[in-house]
């Protein structure tokens, strides 16, 4: 399957469906704001839902992790090398972080990178997601429990199956996402960060 080209060109696709922002998506389709026009002007579910339209936060975080999850699946079952599909992963997922459609200003990560992480290897993705769910849960701060579920990922993957190529994949993700929430974890040190739920500033 692996001509001259075809790894590229999988590549790029990725990056470019990675870069789909369904923030924007969804607040079109439910007639919302710019979800970068308000609260932490983050195009993500989380600021989506601050809104108050859940419906429109759901296709948000379903788009996001869908698009991760495709565009690893679909890697897999071209039958690409490992590497490819390594870099696929990267790609979707940078995608999202820096969309080319959003003048490489785009979300947090968060759900692509579960997405991402379901199609590698679905139980670290299980673990992972359990991870951020009981930390959202428990504490009501969304980076909160992205930045510990990501720190806690290439644990979990070496916890599982040692080190190998995935493990460098898995590492890259995780310090990316906990690198776009640095500003969120200046605000939670001081207090200041916004709770899940709470609504959108005017």
């Amino acid at each position: 399957m692996e001509t001259t080209f075809a790894p590229f060109v999988a590549v790029l696709a990725a990056y470019l469906l990675g870069s789909v922002p369904f923030a924007l998506v969804s607040s079109k389709m439910f007639r919302l704001a710019d979800p970068r026009s308000y609260g932490s002007g983050n195009p993500g579910a989380t600021n989506v839902l601050r809104s108050g339209n859940k419906k429109a936060a759901l296709v948000t975080l379903i788009g996001d992790a869908l698009k991760g999850w495709v565009a690893v699946f679909l890697a897999q079952k071209m039958g690409y090398s490992d590497t490819v599909v390594g870099l696929v992963a990267l790609a979707v997922f940078f995608g999202h972080l820096f969309p080319v459609f959003l003048k490489f200003k785009g979300g947090k990560g968060v759900a692509t990178g579960a997405g991402v992480l379901l199609a590698l290897d679905p139980l670290l993705g299980l673990a992972v997601a359990g991870t951020w769910l009981f930390v959202a849960f428990a504490f009501r701060y969304s980076s909160l429990a992205a930045v510990l579920a990501a720190a806690l990922a290439p644990v979990y993957q070496v916890l599982m199956h040692g080190g190998n190529g995935q493990t460098l994949v898995v590492g890259i993700l995780a310090l990316a996402l906990i690198g776009k929430h640095w500003q969120n974890l200046q605000r939670l040190l001081a207090g200041k960060e916004t709770r899940i739920g709470s609504k959108k500033k005017h």
